[in-house]
């Protein structure tokens, strides 16, 4: 019984003294962004018209919440370094696409809108003029692996995109 007791105490003091663990060992941040109660073509149509009138392009992130890339792009999205550059730049909607690959898909029909006909992974970033041209068709399905690229990476893809 005194054994116990004292593995105990020990065990709480060493708790006590080690520092604590990061929450997350991620490389990057990850945000849920992706809501699939959202009325996507009403989001669609307002960051278009918001991005007639401020000269912007618009990023569709087609993503969802339980696909690590999609999470990872949004979070990087929504980190303060991204925001001060995407911001003069974009207008951005987050669409649930659900699971495309197990037909279980859904806004799928806004992508085919602007040309792309599948959606072969998540996310699928499609960048559009402010008049709703597609600019990046055969760059939109590269971003499936978003958690595994740089932040810096990331980041100079859309400045340069942006400009």
């Amino acid at each position: 019984m005194l054994r116990a007791i004292i593995a105990v105490f020990f065990a709480v003091l060493l708790s006590l003294s080690l520092p604590a663990l990061p929450a997350t060992t991620s490389a990057n941040p990850e945000a849920k962004l992706y809501d699939a109660t959202r009325d996507a073509r009403a989001d669609v149509s307002a960051a278009l018209a918001r991005a007639k009138v401020s000269n912007k392009r618009v990023i569709l992130v087609m993503g969802a919440n339980w696909c690590h890339d999609s999470k990872a792009l949004a979070g990087w999205f929504e980190s303060a370094r991204f925001k001060a550059m995407l911001a003069p730049l974009y207008e951005i909607v987050y669409i649930d696409v659900g699971k495309p690959q197990r037909r279980e898909g859904r806004n799928i029909e806004i992508a085919r809108g602007f040309g792309i006909q599948k959606i072969k992974g998540t996310p699928t970033v499609l960048i559009l003029s402010s008049e709703g041209v597609l600019l990046n068709k055969k760059d939109a399905p590269t971003w499936r692996n978003a958690a595994s690229r740089s932040e810096d990476d990331i980041f100079s893809s859309f400045a340069e995109f942006g400009r």
